[in-house]
């Protein structure tokens, strides 16, 4: 899994890549439409999204002549997980030192009082 993450993660790190996605979102589109907003030839785009398919973010299938590029969501959802865990530790470490915090201030005032 650790393999697939860093995938992931790579193909997350680009702007142009995180675009392709939030693109597909709202639907299927072929890779000419996903090119349009960018200053980037058709290779290039191509290029994007083979590192989303390799990822397993994009599923790409002949649609007539063209291709149609669709999102996958499943190793979003893996790494959502990943993430998750993460974010429950440093919960629980700010939680920790809120009522450290809390304590603190609270014996300050009585020891000012």
């Amino acid at each position: 899994m650790a393999d697939q993450l860093s995938e992931v993660f790579t193909a997350l790190a680009d702007p142009t890549r995180r675009a392709i996605l939030e693109r597909l979102a709202r639907g299927d589109a072929t890779v000419g439409e996903l090119a349009e907003p960018f200053s980037l030839t058709l290779p290039t785009v191509s290029r994007h999204i083979a590192v989303l398919e390799r990822a397993g973010l994009v599923r790409k299938r002949r649609r007539g002549q063209e291709r149609a590029c669709t999102l996958d969501t499943a190793r979003m959802r893996e790494a959502e997980g990943w993430i998750a865990e993460y974010r429950e530790f440093f919960e629980r470490r700010f939680d920790a030192l809120d009522r450290h915090l809390s304590s603190h201030a609270r014996h300050e005032e009585e020891t000012h009082d």
